[in-house]
C-alpha cells in the first residue's frame, strides 16, 4: 500500500511538471517569425582593397591611359539569410575611399602633353549573392558565395576635383571560414573576396580606357546570429 501511494505521488508530481511546462510553452510558442530570425545573421568586417591597375587607349584621342588605384581599407557589412547549408542569400554593403591615379597624354591647343591626375572617391558596393556552407575543417565552418550588384564611385568634396559620380556593374565571389565563440549568437568570420568591374572614368572621355579591373579584398571581423 505504501509503495502504491509513493508511486501515485511520483506520477502526480510528474504530471504537474508536465502541465506547467505545457502552459509555459503555450504562453511562449515558437512563432514563424522566430524561425525566420533564427536563419539571419549580421556580419561586420574590416576589409582591405587591393585594386589592379589598368592601361589602354583613351576614348578621346587614343593615347595610352593608365589608372593605378591606391590600396586602402574599408568596412564590409553583410546580412545573411541561411535556409540550409546549400541555400543561403546575402546582401553586402562595402565602403572604402581611395585615389584613382590617372596618367596619360592629352592633346590641347598648345600640343600634346603628358598629365597626371589624382581623383579621390568613395567606393560603395551594393551586391546580392548566393551563400553555400561547406563541411567543417578542423572544427571550423567554411563557406563560399557569389553574386552581383553595383559599385558607386563618388568623388569626394575635397579631393574629387568636382568630377561626376558614377556607378559600375560589379560581380564578386568569396571563400571564407567562420566559427561561433562564447555563445551561439556571436562568431568570428574571415574571407577572401574578389570583385570585378569596369574601371571608373567619372564620365570623362580622356579618362576612359574601357578596361575591366578587379580588387582582391581580404576581410576579418565578427557576426551576430539572431
Amino acid at each position: 500500500m505504501i509503495i502504491v501511494l509513493r508511486r501515485l505521488r511520483t506520477w502526480a508530481a510528474v504530471s504537474s511538471f508536465a502541465c506547467i511546462a505545457a502552459v509555459a510553452t503555450a504562453q511562449n510558442p515558437v512563432t514563424g517569425l522566430d524561425k525566420q530570425l533564427d536563419r539571419v545573421d549580421l556580419g561586420i568586417s574590416g576589409v582591405g582593397i587591393l585594386t589592379k591597375s589598368t592601361s589602354g587607349p583613351d576614348k578621346l584621342d587614343g593615347y595610352t591611359l593608365t589608372d593605378a588605384p591606391g590600396n586602402t581599407v574599408g568596412v564590409l557589412v553583410n546580412i545573411r539569410y541561411i535556409k540550409s547549408p546549400l541555400v543561403g542569400f546575402e546582401f553586402n554593403f562595402n565602403h572604402s575611399r581611395y585615389v584613382q591615379n590617372f596618367s596619360g597624354t592629352q592633346t590641347v591647343s598648345t600640343g600634346t602633353h603628358p598629365y597626371v591626375l589624382d581623383i579621390q572617391a568613395d567606393a560603395v558596393e551594393y551586391t546580392f549573392g548566393w551563400v553555400f556552407h561547406g563541411p567543417k575543417v578542423l572544427g571550423i565552418g567554411t563557406f563560399a558565395s557569389v553574386g552581383a550588384g553595383s559599385t558607386d564611385f563618388v568623388p569626394t568634396r575635397g579631393g574629387g576635383l568636382s568630377y561626376l559620380p558614377q556607378a559600375r556593374a560589379t560581380y564578386y565571389y568569396s571563400v571564407g571560414v567562420e566559427q561561433k565563440v562564447l555563445s551561439p549568437h556571436f562568431g568570428l568570420r574571415a574571407s577572401i573576396r574578389q570583385a570585378f568591374f569596369l574601371a571608373p572614368d567619372f564620365e570623362t572621355n580622356f579618362l576612359t580606357d574601357h578596361a575591366h579591373t578587379s580588387a582582391i579584398e581580404p576581410t576579418a571581423g565578427f557576426y551576430l546570429h539572431f
